[in-house]
């Protein structure tokens, strides 16, 4: 289950417990809604973890320069600095 699964999950939660008023025998939507809306949660952080998990940062490695002597590059011919 993805991110946007658990997503769902915490909203369906939250419409059977907080936007319903429907009554059916032997089942409390209530506490469905509750259960959907902690299931939809702890799929929210376990997914946060490894996806934390598997980004990996590499750091960025400096590229080498080589500085070449500057006498006779064209802009000055050897004079000056």
């Amino acid at each position: 289950m993805g991110l946007g699964g658990c997503i769902i999950l915490i909203a369906v939660g939250a419409i059977l417990t907080f936007a319903t008023d429907w009554d059916m025998q032997g089942v409390n939507l209530d506490l469905v809604g509750i259960i959907f809306m902690i299931v939809g949660l702890i799929g929210v952080a376990t997914f946060s973890s490894i996806a934390r998990r598997r980004r990996v940062v590499m750091p960025p490695t400096a590229p080498v320069v080589e500085e070449r002597p500057r006498s006779g590059d064209g802009y000055n011919n050897g004079y000056g600095a």
